[in-house]
Formats: structure tokens, C-alpha cells, sequence
């Protein structure tokens, strides 16, 4: 399973990651259009993303959000009925919504932000299982 990991110590809170995501699928450098969120907790930056935990996918009602090969958690945007319930469900607070926008928004371990941080404090990882990612949850 494919999931964006952050080493904490690299990271300078330059926001070169947020910049790329918004760009790469919002045609446009908003960091609320970003699926990935540093945060600046007294001076320690932390990222703020999907860890492809899953547990979203059975609270869809519209049964919109799904597992791809890769084990990443994926929203099929036919499907989904912009309940947004899965905005408020995620206990990472990675799911994300921009205002006019129909469906929410996610990481989905793309990697392009892990390309181009500066810091090299982003990579994409593989790991077998979901729960090895929920031992490591993280703002």
C-alpha cells in the first residue's frame, strides 16, 4: 500500500508541498486547494495528509470512496453525493473541501510534493498493512 510519509525533522515549513498539490490539481497555488497541510505547532512542522487508513471508505453513503491497486484510498467523483461525511468523519482531518467546490478532496500518494520538497522530507512508502500506518498516526 502506497501512503505519503513526512520526516518531521527535515521539514522547514517552506509550503513548497502545499504549492505543488494545489497547482498539480487545481490549475492554481492555494493552499487551501492543497491535499496536504503543513502545520506549525510552536515552531515543529508537521504534515497534514491522508494516511490511506481507510476508515472512511464504509461510512460513504454513496459508497464513493474505494481502495485502487496501489491500496490508496480513492473518491469516485460519479458517485459521490457531496454529503460530505466523510470530511468530518476523518480522525487525521485529511479530507478536505473547497468552498463551490461538489466533492471533497485527498491526498492520494501521487508523490509529486515528495519530488519537489526542498528538504527531501516527504516520500512515498510502501507497506503491507493498513495497521502498520495507524500505529504511526500523526497530525
Amino acid at each position: 500500500m502506497k501512503f505519503l510519509a513526512c520526516k518531521q525533522e527535515l521539514c522547514t515549513g517552506c509550503g513548497t508541498c502545499e504549492k505543488v498539490c494545489s497547482k498539480a490539481f487545481f490549475k492554481e497555488e492555494n493552499r487551501d486547494k492543497s491535499a496536504i497541510r503543513i502545520i506549525n505547532n510552536f515552531n515543529t512542522f508537521q504534515a497534514q495528509k491522508c494516511a490511506q487508513c481507510g476508515e472512511c471508505i464504509n461510512m460513504c453513503p454513496g459508497y464513493a470512496l474505494y481502495r485502487d491497486k496501489n491500496g490508496v484510498v480513492r473518491i469516485n467523483k460519479d458517485r459521490c453525493i457531496g454529503c460530505l461525511g466523510c470530511v468530518g468523519f476523518c480522525s487525521y482531518l485529511a479530507m478536505y473541501y473547497v468552498e463551490g467546490g461538489h466533492e471533497p478532496f485527498k491526498c492520494i500518494a501521487c508523490g509529486l510534493c515528495a519530488k519537489q520538497c526542498p528538504q527531501n522530507a516527504l516520500e512515498i512508502l510502501e507497506t503491507k498493512s493498513v495497521q502498520s500506518i495507524n500505529s504511526s498516526k500523526a497530525v
